[in-house]
C-alpha cells in the first residue's frame, strides 16, 4: 500500500518575508545598526569626541611661546615642540598639587560614604519590614527633584554656625547628602530585582541580616555599585559650584584652582594646560576601568 504522496513530501520552509515580519522591532532595529557602516559611522564619532583631549594633551606639551603662537596641530610638522616643562612647572606649583589632593580628599570619601549608605538603605527598602518603609522611600525619591542651588545658602550658614565651612569635610558632607537619594533609589531597584527564594536560602542556613547583605546581595549587586560608584565620582570630581560656594583657598580642589589661576594669571597656560588635562584624564581613567561593569549595571533588568 503506497502512501500519500502529500504526506511523504517535507513540509515548505517558511518564507524569509514571513519570518523578519513576524520578528520583534528590537530586533530588527539591532540587525540594522549591527552593518559596517554603521560600525565606522561609530568609530568616526569616537574620534571626533576624543579630537579636544587629544588636542589639550598635545598643547600641555607644547612650549608657552608655540601655545600662543599657533595651534596644537602644528606638531605634526614640528614635533620637535614637544616637552615636560609645562608638567615640571605644574609640580613646582603648590597652589594646583594642594588642589589636586584636595580633589582626591573630597572625591574618594564622597564616594564611599554614598555607595556604603545607599546599599545600605537599598537593601533596607528592598527587603526589611519596618513601619512606614513605602512612604519613606517615596520621600527619598522624592528628593531627586530637589535642585542643588536650593540648599546652597542655608546648608552654607549651617556650615557656618557648626564650623564646617570652608572645610573639606563640608564639602563631602555637602556632596554625600545630595548623593545618597539617587544611590537608595537605584540600589533598591536593583536589590528588589533579586530571587527571593535566594534569600530564604541563606536565612534558613543561619545567615543574619549583615552576613546577608555582605555575602548574598553585594556580590550579585556588584554592577550596580560599580555604576553608582562611577556616576558619583564623575560628579564629585568635575563639580565647581559646591566646591566654589564652600571651601576656601586652604581646602579647594581641582577645578577651583583651575579657575582661580585662570582669572589671576591670564598667560599661565604652561599651568593650565597640563593641570587641566590631569584634571580630565583621571575621571576618564576611572570610567574605562570600569566600564564593563558600568555596562552590566546599566542593562542590568533591561532583559529577562
Amino acid at each position: 500500500m503506497t502512501a500519500d504522496a502529500g504526506s511523504l513530501t517535507k513540509a515548505a520552509p517558511p518564507d524569509t518575508t514571513e519570518v523578519r515580519a513576524k520578528r520583534s522591532v528590537g530586533a530588527r532595529l539591532a540587525e540594522a545598526v549591527s552593518g559596517g557602516a554603521v560600525r565606522i559611522f561609530l568609530i568616526v564619532v569616537g574620534l571626533f569626541w576624543l579630537v579636544p583631549t587629544i588636542g589639550l594633551l598635545i598643547s600641555s606639551l607644547r612650549p608657552p611661546q608655540e601655545m600662543t603662537a599657533s595651534g596644537w596641530w602644528e606638531v605634526f610638522s614640528k614635533p620637535s615642540q614637544l616637552t615636560l616643562e609645562s608638567y615640571d612647572k605644574l609640580l613646582q606649583n603648590s597652589d594646583i598639587t594642594n588642589s589636586l589632593v584636595n580633589t582626591v580628599l573630597i572625591t574618594v570619601p564622597a564616594t564611599v560614604l554614598v555607595v556604603v549608605i545607599g546599599a545600605l538603605a537599598g537593601y533596607a527598602f528592598a527587603w526589611m519590614e519596618f513601619p512606614g518603609r513605602d512612604w519613606w522611600f517615596l520621600g527619598v525619591v522624592g528628593l531627586l527633584v530637589v535642585p542643588v542651588q536650593v540648599a546652597l545658602i542655608p546648608v552654607a550658614e549651617l556650615f557656618g554656625k557648626i564650623g564646617l565651612f570652608g572645610s573639606i569635610l563640608g564639602v563631602v558632607l555637602f556632596h554625600t547628602g545630595f548623593g545618597l537619594p539617587f544611590a537608595v533609589f537605584l540600589l533598591r531597584n536593583f536589590f528588589a530585582e533579586i530571587p527571593k527564594e535566594l534569600l530564604e536560602a541563606a536565612r534558613l542556613d543561619g545567615a543574619g541580616e549583615l552576613r546577608l547583605f555582605a555575602r548574598v546581595v553585594m556580590p550579585l549587586g556588584g554592577p550596580a555599585i560599580a555604576s553608582l560608584g562611577i556616576f558619583q565620582f564623575l560628579w564629585v570630581w568635575n563639580d565647581m559650584l559646591i566646591a566654589l560656594v564652600f571651601s576656601n583657598a586652604d581646602s579647594q580642589p581641582i577645578t577651583v584652582a583651575l579657575q582661580t589661576q585662570m582669572r589671576a594669571f591670564a598667560d599661565n597656560v604652561d599651568v593650565l594646560a597640563p593641570g587641566a588635562f590631569i584634571s580630565m584624564v583621571i575621571p576618564l581613567a576611572v570610567f574605562f576601568a570600569f566600564q564593563r561593569q558600568f555596562v552590566s549595571g546599566v542593562m542590568a533588568g533591561a532583559v529577562k
